[in-house]
């Protein structure tokens, strides 16, 4: 089955930078688009940026800053890369992946931004 682990959130001071990291399985990920995605408190989920495995497309939402989306096929892992971080940008992150025509996520890890 689809698994998605995300890690690399915490406290970070504004101006900050994240790294986050998602680890898959259960599905091909050389030829799977993966997305990111956030929640901030309160709001709904939004797309971030997503992927594609295959063919290196990558489609960032420039509106939520300049985040930088990569991924390692050796590793199965997606990254997700945002310096200058600003209190706006406090979120749970999750990874995703859609397959069997449903939109999988992992558990999230949590970014806050504040000093």
């Amino acid at each position: 089955q689809v698994q998605l682990v995300e890690s690399g959130g915490g406290l970070v001071q504004p101006g900050g930078s994240l790294r986050l990291s998602c680890v898959a399985s259960g599905f091909t990920f050389s030829t799977a688009i993966l997305y990111w995605y956030r929640q901030p408190p309160g709001k709904q989920r939004e797309m971030v940026a997503s992927i594609n495995s295959a063919t290196d497309s990558r489609d960032v939402d420039s509106a939520k800053g300049r985040f930088t989306i990569s991924r390692d096929n050796s590793l199965n892992t997606v990254y997700l890369q945002k310096d200058n971080l600003k209190p706006e940008d406090t979120a749970v992150y999750y990874c995703g992946v859609f397959k069997s025509a449903q939109m999988h996520y992992g558990q999230g890890t949590q970014v806050v931004v504040s000093s």
